[in-house]
C-alpha cells in the first residue's frame, strides 16, 4: 500500500513540469516574435541611390521611422508581459511551499513548545497541602501538651477546631488522589480541582485562624515550662527501655520485622539532647524577662520532645503488633487452608481459580515450612503474604482473614504516620497523599479497603524515605551557633531543622499549630 508521501510526490512533480513546460513555450514564443516581427515589416523594394531629400521622401522617411519604433514597442511589452507571469508563477510556488502541510513538504518554523498549563497550579496545590499538613500535625502536638497540662475540658474547644481542619485536609487529600489517578480528565475540571485543593488547605488553616488568640491565653509560660521539662525527663527515663526492648526484637524475629526500627532510639536522644538546650535557653529567657524569646524556645523544647515521643511510643507500639501478629499467625494459616479447600469443592463458575489456587497453596505451603524451621521470621510479613494470596479466593468467613488484612494494614499506616511525623521537613505531597488515602480506607473497615491501605501505606513510606534521601538536610550548611552549626546542640539543631523547617536562628523552630502560619 502506497503511503501518502508517495502518493503526493508524482502529482506534485506534474504540476511543477507543467508549470515549466508554459513558460519555456512562452518565452519561445516571445523569441519568435522578436526575430520575426521585425522582418515582416521591413520594406522589400530594391535599394536605389541616396538623393536628396525632397519634402515627398521626407515623409515616407517619417512614417518608417514610426513604422520601426512600432516594431520595437511589441517585442517589450510582450517580453514584460512573460516576465510578470514567471513572476506570478514564482510567488505561487513559494506561498505554497510554505502552507504545504503534507509529508516531505517544507513547512514553517515548528512552534515553540509551552509549559504544561497545569504545571504551576499543580506545584501550587502539593504546596498548599505540605504547608497544611504540617501545621496541623504541629497543632495536633501543641493540643497534646495543652491538653496534658490542663486537661480534656479546657481544651476541647481547640480539639473540635482541629477536628473540623482535619476534615478539611482530608477532603484536599482525598481530591489530590483523584487527580493523581487521573480524575477528573478535562484540562478545565483538573485546574478546578487544584483550585479547590488549594481552597481546602487555607479553610483549614482558618479553622485553627479562629481560635488562636483563644488558644494562646490558655499557654501560660510558668505552668507550659515545669510541664514540658517534665514531659522531657520522662522520655529520658524511657530511651534505656526502648533500646533495650528494640535489641530483643531483633533477637527473637528476622531483621525484616525491625529494620524500619533501626535508629529510632538514637534519633529520639538527638531530639532529647535537642530540647534541653532549649528548655534551658527558655528558663533563662523567662527569668530575664524575656517572654517572647522564652515561649519560642519553649515552642522548639515541645517540639522535639514531641518527636522524641514519636519515636519511643513507635518501638513499644511496633513490639506490640508483632506479639499480636505472631498469635494470629497459626490461625490465619488455618483458616486460610480451610477456605481453599471450600474453594476446591465449590469452584466459582465464571473465573478458572486453578492458576490462584496453585499460587495461594504454593504460598501457604512456604508459610508453613518457615514456620517449622524453628528460625526468626517476619509475623506481619508473613500474615501480610497469607491475606494476599488469599484474597482473591476467599471469602473471609471465617474472620481471622479480614482480621488479619486490617492488623497489618493498620501496622504499615501507623509506621508510615511516624515516618512522615518525625520527617515532615522532607516529605513531600505525593507520600502524605497516598497515606491519607490509606487512612480514610481504613475507616471503612472492609477486608478490600484495609488491602488496599496496606499497598498504598507501604507506598506512602518508600516514597517518603526517597525524598528525604533527595532532599536531605535543608539547613544544611548552617553558619555556627545556629541548627546544623558547631554549637553544643548543632548535631540535634541540624537533626531537628532538617525535620522541621523554620528560621535557624530559633534552632529549628516548627511552624505554628494553633498560633498561626
Amino acid at each position: 500500500m502506497t503511503s501518502s508521501m508517495h502518493r503526493g510526490r508524482p502529482r506534485r512533480a506534474k504540476a511543477h513540469i507543467s508549470v515549466r513546460v508554459t513558460h519555456a513555450l512562452v518565452g519561445g514564443a516571445a523569441g519568435v516574435v522578436w526575430l520575426v516581427l521585425p522582418a515582416m515589416t521591413s520594406v522589400r523594394d530594391a535599394p536605389v541611390a541616396i538623393k536628396t531629400p525632397v519634402p515627398a521622401a521626407s515623409a515616407a522617411a517619417a512614417e518608417e521611422d514610426g513604422t520601426s519604433t512600432a516594431d520595437l514597442v511589441l517585442p517589450l511589452v510582450v517580453g514584460g508581459a512573460v516576465g510578470a507571469v514567471a513572476g506570478y508563477g514564482y510567488v505561487r510556488r513559494v506561498r505554497r511551499a510554505r502552507e504545504r502541510t503534507t509529508p516531505g513538504g517544507v513547512s514553517g518554523p515548528p512552534p515553540v513548545s509551552a509549559a504544561p498549563p497545569l504545571a504551576g497550579a499543580d506545584a501550587e496545590a502539593g504546596a498548599a497541602l505540605v504547608r497544611a499538613d504540617d501545621r496541623l500535625r504541629t497543632a495536633r502536638a501543641e493540643l497534646g501538651f495543652a491538653g496534658g497540662l490542663l486537661g480534656a475540658e479546657a481544651v476541647a474547644p481547640f480539639e473540635d477546631a482541629l477536628r473540623n481542619a482535619e476534615g478539611e485536609l482530608a477532603a484536599a487529600f482525598r481530591m489530590r488522589q483523584r487527580y493523581d489517578e487521573g480524575i477528573p480528565v478535562e484540562e478545565a475540571a483538573r485546574r478546578h480541582a487544584l483550585a479547590g485543593i488549594v481552597g481546602r488547605c487555607e479553610e483549614a488553616g482558618r479553622r485553627l485562624d479562629a481560635v488562636a488568640g483563644d488558644f494562646a491565653d490558655l499557654r501560660d509560660l510558668e505552668a507550659a515550662l515545669p510541664y514540658a521539662e517534665a514531659r522531657f525527663r520522662e522520655l529520658t527515663g524511657r530511651t534505656g527501655a526502648a533500646q533495650t526492648l528494640l535489641a530483643e526484637l531483633a533477637r527473637r524475629y528476622a531483621p525484616t520485622a525491625t529494620a524500619f526500627l533501626t535508629g529510632n532510639v538514637e534519633q529520639a536522644k538527638d531530639r532529647l539532647l535537642f530540647a534541653t538546650a532549649r528548655l534551658n535557653l527558655a528558663r533563662q529567657a523567662g527569668d530575664s524577662g524575656q517572654s517572647e524569646n522564652a515561649a519560642q524556645y519553649l515552642r522548639a523544647a515541645e517540639a522535639a520532645v514531641a518527636q522524641a515521643a514519636v519515636f519511643i511510643e513507635g518501638v513499644d507500639r511496633s513490639a506490640a503488633e508483632l506479639r499480636d501478629a505472631e498469635a494470629t499467625v497459626p490461625a490465619a494459616l488455618t483458616g486460610a487452608e480451610a477456605e481453599l479447600a471450600t474453594v476446591r469443592r465449590h469452584p466459582p463458575e465464571a473465573d478458572e481459580p486453578h492458576p490462584r489456587l496453585l499460587h495461594a497453596d504454593t504460598v501457604l505451603a512456604s508459610v508453613r515450612l518457615e514456620l517449622t524451621s524453628r528460625q526468626p521470621y517476619d509475623p506481619l510479613d508473613v500474615l501480610r503474604r497469607i491475606v494476599r494470596a488469599t484474597a482473591p479466593l476467599t471469602s473471609g468467613r471465617s474472620g481471622v482473614l479480614p482480621a488479619a488484612t486490617l492488623s497489618v494494614a493498620r501496622a504499615a499506616t501507623a509506621a508510615a504516620d511516624d515516618f512522615v511525623t518525625t520527617h515532615r521537613g522532607a516529605v513531600g505531597a505525593t507520600a502524605r497523599t497516598r497515606l491519607a488515602e490509606a487512612r480514610r480506607l481504613l475507616v471503612s473497615g472492609t477486608r478490600a479497603d484495609a488491602g488496599r491501605a496496606d499497598e498504598l501505606a507501604l507506598e506512602a513510606r518508600e516514597l517518603a524515605e526517597q525524598d528525604v534521601r533527595l532532599r536531605g538536610n535543608p539547613v544544611a550548611g548552617a553558619p555556627e551557633g545556629v541548627a546544623g552549626g558547631s554549637d553544643a546542640t548543632g548535631t540535634a539543631g541540624a537533626v531537628l531543622g532538617g525535620i522541621l523547617p523554620g528560621d535557624a536562628a530559633d534552632g529549628g523552630l516548627p511552624p505554628l499549630g494553633f498560633g498561626g502560619r
